[in-house]
């Protein structure tokens, strides 16, 4: 049922997105193909070097709740590209075994040319007061007909307080800051586990399972079939959310509380890997920029996992809009999802005012584009999800949710991290 109220939310975000384009630069600019389609581009080689063992971590670390002082929209476009040296320094890894012993790997970069300046014109330094910072714009998502489809069954709660998201069947990506500090690894890293959401077991489990046992064509079907719906359904979210608070919104709610709880699932984490571009003392201004790791779990998990993908301008998309959901402090053990626009963004950063409270850092940060010469959407993770930061912007301390966004060589980093191959 449409309220009252329900109309004028609507017209006014109508107003807005005809003010962003008018703000927008590329105004001129026809909707072509493309910007619905995922870049096809050749990605750097990183390989392995050398690997040297480290001594045990003390695992002191106490969690940062705000991060503060990191190198602004205006400090990032002052810093020259990092040389190829810088960047293989940025670029090695140490990797965190479960009883507790570390290496550390060297890298070297090849084919770098391939990404040069990959973002192309879009540092158009175009600047824009914040919209809606207001209202509460998460939906909790604790209907496990959603929590438990895809996308929004890609996410992880960690054991240390944080989000993260599946990139493979036992890789997760989460925020470096989740699990280090820059210094040493956090207190609860020693016993470090990852929650994925599962259905409270009814006693019939048995009767259930033989249920499923279809044959694999079928099943591959049914679960397209899934997935299509559920992307209906969460067109459906983001219709009633520009409806704003209308009766939609309340049933909403109504109707995920009747429904179970879902629980977690934990499993241990057998190793994890993070830049060395977060530690503190390699390069001071970028470490925000390298607020990423990947956590490689023991049992490898049957939920669908999320692609990664790397796209030079997020502005420039026909909606510019990111979408993410994490396990926020504020409604404990419910999955809470929030789609919003791009701000501004740096060649390794996102900055944008996604409602967001702690608890959602690590989250996946993702966006939903055609695949090359198909015509089915797919969703793949562009960033990682960092947190509310305070940042200088024309010497001024402003205050932004932000995102460390996945370039060329973090991709192949990554690849090399989950695949033991970059290319």
């Amino acid at each position: 049922g449409l309220s009252a109220m329900g109309p004028v939310p609507l017209t006014l975000l109508l107003c807005i997105s005809a003010l962003a384009v008018l703000v927008s630069p590329a105004v001129d600019e026809p909707t072509s193909d493309d910007d619905f389609t995922w870049p096809q581009r050749k990605v750097p080689l990183v390989q392995e070097k050398q690997t040297v063992h480290l001594g045990n971590s003390d695992f002191l670390a106490k969690p940062q709740t705000e991060l503060h002082g990191i190198c602004g929209i205006e400090c990032q476009r002052g810093l020259p590209e990092p040389s190829l040296n810088d960047l293989e320094q940025l670029l090695s890894y140490e990797t965190m075994y479960e009883n507790g012993t570390r290496t550390l790997t060297t890298v070297t970069v090849q084919e770098l040319n391939v990404s040069d300046n990959w973002m192309g014109a879009s540092g158009s330094r175009t600047r824009r007061k914040r919209e809606v910072y207001g209202t509460d714009t998460r939906f909790t998502i604790a209907d496990k007909q959603y929590s438990l489809k895809y996308p929004f069954s890609t996410s992880v709660k960690i054991s240390t307080g944080c989000s993260g998201v599946l990139v493979s069947p036992k890789h997760v990506l989460t925020a470096a800051h989740c699990i280090h500090n820059g210094t040493d690894y956090l207190d609860g890293v020693q016993k470090l586990s990852v929650g994925v959401l599962k259905e409270r077991s009814r006693r019939k489990g048995k009767g259930r399972k033989g249920k499923g046992r279809k044959g694999k064509g079928q099943r591959k079907q049914k679960e397209e079939e899934d997935e299509e719906e559920i992307n209906d359904n969460i067109e459906i979210e983001e219709k009633q959310e520009r409806k704003g608070k209308g009766k939609g919104r309340r049933s909403r709610s109504r109707r995920s509380t009747t429904s179970e709880q879902p629980s977690f699932r934990w499993t241990r984490v057998k190793q994890m890997q993070v830049p060395k571009g977060w530690f503190k003392g390699i390069s001071e201004n970028v470490m925000a920029d390298y607020d990423y790791a990947i956590l490689e779990l023991k049992r490898v998990q049957k939920t669908k996992y999320m692609d990664l993908g790397v796209i030079p301008s997020i502005k420039k998309l026909p909606a510019g809009r990111i979408h993410f959901s994490g396990f926020d402090d504020d409604r404990p053990g419910n999955l809470v999802y929030r789609f919003c626009s791009v701000s501004e963004e740096s060649n390794d950063l996102l900055y944008q005012y996604c409602d967001a409270k702690p608890g959602s850092s690590g989250s996946g940060v993702y966006i939903r584009l055609k695949e090359p010469g198909k015509k089915k959407w797919k969703r793949k993770i562009v960033g990682v999800f960092s947190g509310h930061q305070w940042v200088d912007v024309n010497g001024m301390q402003q205050d932004y949710n932000v995102a460390v966004r996945i370039t060329p060589p973090k991709y192949a980093q990554i690849c090399l991290w989950v695949h033991g191959d970059s290319s």
